[in-house]
């Protein structure tokens, strides 16, 4: 009686020295670090970029070792976290705006145990590592952009209902002016704008012999492309981040204009800035002829000009399709082992590009690629010093200029690419849909490190305090059998931490508050397992029949009480969101581990203790 099968003892072996394993490097810290990338997948960081850091940094008396490159980036760890944001406005100022410096954590786990896939736990913005983004949105940018598009549209309703007039421009990018010769004209201008389009405003008058009709967006229409604008760039983000990976992440929408990006335990947090941040767009155009008054002039990218030595080209102001008509994008290579990028769009989109490019077999189609950035330029003030200023400016290069063979459907193509993470960041970009209007950075925090640590000490303080009491009165109360449930108890803590990690889950403080909850809850169980012992004792059972009935009819009150709980956790989790999904998150994986250790380990210890063996009298 009270005797397990040898495979429940090596089952429960092999649960210990995994979770051992996986809960390991948690006790490893990770080293305060700076990482470096360029705003573009074109830009290389090379060995002379970090010795340009690493000048700057001894200047400015920083402190710093482990300096790594692989080209594409490059990871400076520093020996003091409070120098770690001074040392990040130091290389910032010293590289420009045009490379992404941010702050990370270098870890410093144990090569032989990252073989296996072990990590550490990811920690939220309220213990440390993440990072807090401000982006401010260009709803005017969007307000123009229909603008131009309403333009065009006015333009082709006149030639359709074959109304002559002098001009149709756009002024200021805010007012449409139309100008007539005859009143009649001007009225039926009028009528066809009034039915066809929709939140304009117009206004006729009599101008120097012509009749002018003044149009303008009304406020509600201008309130509805500004919520679109916002709400399709929350869309984009959000879908961004979710290619990050990052877990329990924050995309919200802070007043008017401004979107708010919180990034839990995230480690790579330059690339996270480059992606985020970045707005870009698609353009697909046919080059112009030589003398057309309807072209433009363009620079080839930078691989381009250094793989066909190639500077620029003249492509159509008309554009055919735009990255908003792609459907699908995926990184890829060509057969000639060069990275590019696998396009299907939709129905609209191939429709567009099917009639394009089966009228114009033989010209070359241009791909405009489009981004919104940010640099840097210095001002000399009345003292001589030198001020830095930030700057915003629209970025177009064309990445590729290649000749129609035949007409294209729904799936091609963008070829030209330099590297592979510039087409993984371009399919991206393009996966995770358009943004409506230009983002820029506002503000970037990190969580500072003292806080962090404080909140990361306060916890651990609050889970030992509670098990330190919760082991004393097991251990005063229930002597051996405490002994048991205590052993249990810290495997229990084991496992849970070493569950976390596997699944990469974000621990914050509300998750150590599942955690000491946890605790109760794992206790609770053999509290009502050794009761019901003590009581099948003082019913006149033997010891041994008084065990295997105190487990076995405890047993339904336990799973009853924790299902109970789980289903709790599970609600919270499902309508909750950041720390109530974290709290929720690291309670339910506490409770499904403390029914593993609180019935199956203490029981294994209580029969390895006294199964098979005569026993008069049960210390309990």
């Amino acid at each position: 009686m009270n005797n397990y099968p040898i495979r429940t003892y090596l089952f429960i072996l092999i649960i210990v020295f995994i979770s051992i394993a996986f809960a390991l490097p948690n006790i490893f810290s990770a080293d305060p670090a700076i990482q470096i990338s360029g705003q573009s997948g074109e830009m290389e960081i090379n060995q002379s970029v970090m010795d340009d850091i690493t000048t700057a940094l001894k200047d400015a008396d920083i402190d710093y070792f482990g300096t790594k490159v692989d080209g594409e980036t490059g990871i400076l760890r520093l020996t003091d976290i409070d120098q770690q944001l001074y040392a990040k406005q130091v290389i910032q100022k010293k590289l420009g705006l045009e490379y992404v410096v941010a702050l990370n954590l270098a870890p410093t786990t144990p090569e032989w145990l990252t073989r296996f896939g072990a990590s550490p736990m990811k920690l939220g913005l309220d213990l440390r590592g993440g990072v807090h983004f401000l982006l401010e949105v260009n709803t005017d940018e969007a307000i123009s952009k229909q603008m131009d598009t309403i333009v065009r549209q006015v333009r082709t309703a006149m030639r359709e209902e074959k109304l002559r007039y002098e001009s149709i421009k756009l002024v200021k990018r805010k007012q449409i002016v139309a100008a007539f010769k005859t009143k009649t004209d001007a009225d039926k201008a009028n009528s066809i704008i009034r039915q066809k389009f929709t939140g304009i405003t117009r206004d006729i008058n009599e101008e120097n012999g012509l009749f002018i009709i003044r149009s303008k967006m009304s406020e509600p229409e201008i309130k509805k492309i500004q919520d679109y604008a916002i709400n399709q760039n929350l869309t984009t983000l959000r879908n961004r981040v979710n290619e990050l990976g990052v877990s329990e992440p924050v995309v919200q929408r802070q007043g008017k204009n401004r979107i708010v990006v919180e990034l839990p335990g995230v480690q790579d947090t330059a690339a996270a800035k480059r992606i985020i941040g970045k707005t870009a767009n698609l353009e697909f155009r046919l080059e112009a002829k030589p003398g057309s008054s309807n072209r433009e002039k363009f620079s080839f990218s930078d691989s381009y000009v250094r793989d066909r030595g190639i500077k620029d080209a003249y492509l159509k102001r008309t554009v055919v399709i735009t990255g908003d008509h792609v459907s699908k994008a995926s990184a890829g290579y060509d057969e000639k082992g060069t990275p590019n990028v696998n396009i299907s769009l939709n129905s609209q989109g191939g429709a567009r590009m099917h009639r394009m490019t089966r009228n114009n077999i033989g010209q070359r189609l241009g791909v405009l690629f489009i981004e919104y950035k940010v640099r840097t330029k210095y001002n000399i003030d009345s003292d001589g010093k030198k001020i830095a200023i930030s700057e915003r400016y629209v970025e177009k290069k064309i990445i590729n200029l290649a000749t129609i063979q035949s007409a294209l459907g729904v799936g091609f193509q963008i070829t030209g690419l330099s590297t592979p993470r510039e087409a993984s960041e371009l399919a991206l970009f393009l996966r995770a849909g358009a943004m409506a209007a230009p983002m820029y950075f506002v503000e970037e925090r990190t969580i500072g490190p003292s806080l962090g640590a404080e909140n990361i000490v306060l916890g651990v303080k609050s889970v030992s305090i509670g098990m330190f009491l919760v082991v004393i009165f097991m251990l005063l109360y229930y002597k051996i059998f405490g002994l048991f449930a205590n052993i249990a108890l810290t495997l229990n803590l084991l496992i849970l931490v070493a569950f976390m990690s596997m699944l990469e889950a974000t621990l914050t403080l509300p998750g150590i508050a599942g955690i000491v909850l946890t605790v109760g809850i794992a206790v609770d169980a053999n509290v009502l397992i050794f009761s019901r012992i003590k009581e099948e004792i003082s019913n006149g059972l033997p010891p041994q029949s008084a065990i295997s009935a105190g487990y076995d009819r405890a047993f339904v009150s336990i799973v009853d009480a924790n299902v109970t709980t789980l289903i709790v956790a599970v609600i919270l989790f499902i309508i909750g969101s950041g720390p109530v999904q974290g709290f929720a998150v690291t309670l339910s994986i506490g409770i499904l581990v403390s029914m593993f250790t609180a019935i199956i380990v203490t029981r294994a210890l209580v029969n390895l203790s006294f199964g098979n063996r005569s026993i008069e009298k049960l210390r309990i």
